[in-house]
């Protein structure tokens, strides 16, 4: 007799809800977001509450959606990496059960059969680390009651310095309509202390992005025996994107730059369209995403295997700056400061390689320096869970902050643009290069593409 559809599906169900939602990458130890609530909390007001929420499902066109990615700041203090997803911080909540509370989306027969596991409470107890999970269809309830007792509410937007909000995002959605019902709270903002937070990385999030890393490092020498004159830029892009899928990653951590000739003096090239012709350079700016924390790795190398006489010039000029301006990555520095001293470094090995003038150099505007024209862009940012990752660039550096060091010249004349760029782990001694392992020498990359 066959067992009815309904029945088998339950059966699947429960199942499955008995069992971890299972994910690309390994598990990430509780400890870790444990650690983050505790250091969140710490920095409330008295008698506040925070809350946080995921982010939506956008939809593309017709029924199809956007590739869906978690708010990052709700995946470092929870680790649920599933959409409908609410986070509340009570510390000083009138039960203890409520200082923690988490709510995820209550599954059933219909999702199992269309998108397959979602967290139960035990999984979401398990990966969090928090012992109140409830469905999403109480939250609601949950939140309106501990209005009642909370004198203060932290509300969470992305406030970033580069942020542009082409898009209204679901937190200021919600922002809207919590300060709509409930007009006489006093509000905070959460984006502050999330700044302050996540520039220091801990041990459990530098061993992610080293695994980001390392992922990486495997898509670029993949590409070294692949790249020669005829190759397209796009089949440059699918051995990357291969290789970090075949090995746990997430996919690209932002849209590779595979760009060959002039392309490379287009600092956001992504059309990854064009023909590899010999004697160019293949400028790529690609990484790895890993559980969410992402790499950023940039390295330029000549399509037929060996740097002629000026390209290698150029090429270690730009090895230079890189080199000094990563010795400059300690605590108390600023980072807007150490772009303005590249800058300055740069300049230099622009008058050597005779694309400035020192006398031109000298009557200079201050405010509109002249190597602009061939380094139009900043040295470092912040690294982490976004690839521009939240932090405060005038403010003094911490240990434990990760930057990226990419200098780079781009002489459109030329047709030649050259970015060297690594990531970089800030310590109370000297900085540690988190990418050392992976070539960056001219003459090392020739003698591997030429293996």
């Amino acid at each position: 007799m066959r067992t009815p559809v309904l029945f088998r599906l339950s059966i699947l169900f429960t199942f499955a809800q008995n069992r971890l939602v299972y994910m690309r990458y390994d598990s990430i130890n509780a400890d870790l977001f444990k650690l983050n609530r505790k250091n969140f909390s710490k920095q409330m007001k008295k008698n506040s509450l925070a809350v946080f929420v995921s982010n939506d499902i956008i939809t593309r066109s017709a029924d199809s959606a956007y590739k869906w990615r978690q708010n990052p700041d709700l995946f470092y203090l929870t680790g649920i990496d599933q959409e409908e997803t609410f986070l509340i911080l009570f510390p000083d909540a009138p039960e203890a059960k409520y200082q923690e509370v988490l709510f995820t989306r209550k599954t059933n027969d219909y999702l199992m059969w269309w998108e397959g596991k979602k967290h139960s409470i035990e999984s979401a107890q398990r990966t969090s680390g928090i012992q109140n999970v409830m469905w999403n269809d109480q939250f609601d309830a949950i939140f309106n009651m501990l209005m009642h007792y909370a004198e203060n509410v932290y509300l969470n937007t992305n406030e970033h310095d580069r942020s542009v909000g082409m898009s209204e995002a679901t937190e200021v959605k919600f922002a809207r309509k919590v300060i709509n019902d409930f007009p006489l709270h006093k509000y905070e903002r959460s984006a502050p202390i999330m700044h302050h937070l996540r520039v220091a990385k801990s041990n459990y999030e530098v061993a992610l992005l080293n695994r980001a890393i390392d992922i990486t490092k495997k898509g670029f020498m993949r590409t070294l025996k692949t790249i020669k004159p005829g190759v397209w830029e796009y089949e440059v892009e699918a051995a990357l994107i291969h290789e970090y899928i075949s090995n746990r990653g997430t996919g690209h951590a932002y849209e590779p730059i595979i760009a060959t000739g002039e392309n490379a003096c287009v600092l956001h090239y992504v059309s990854n369209d064009a023909q590899c012709k010999e004697g160019d350079l293949l400028l790529m700016d690609t990484a790895a995403e890993y559980a969410n924390y992402n790499a950023d790795l940039t390295r330029t190398v000549p399509v037929s295997g060996k740097f002629t006489k000026r390209q290698k010039n150029v090429y270690n000029a730009v090895l230079r700056v890189h080199r000094a301006v990563k010795e400059m990555m300690k605590p108390g520095v600023v980072l807007n400061e150490i772009n303005i001293e590249a800058g300055k470094l740069m300049e230099a090995e622009l008058i050597q390689l005779r694309l400035l003038r020192t006398a031109e150099v000298r009557k200079q505007d201050p405010n509109a320096p002249l190597y602009k024209k061939y380094f139009p862009h900043g040295t470092c940012h912040f690294l982490g869970l976004d690839v521009h990752d939240l932090g405060n660039r005038f403010e003094k550096l911490r240990a434990g902050a990760v930057l990226t060091c990419e200098p780079g010249i781009y002489i459109r004349e030329e047709k030649m643009g050259i970015r060297i760029e690594n990531n970089i782990l800030v310590t109370s001694g000297k900085p540690i290069d988190l990418m050392a392992n992976i070539p960056i020498e001219a003459e090392e990359i020739e003698e591997l593409m030429n293996a």
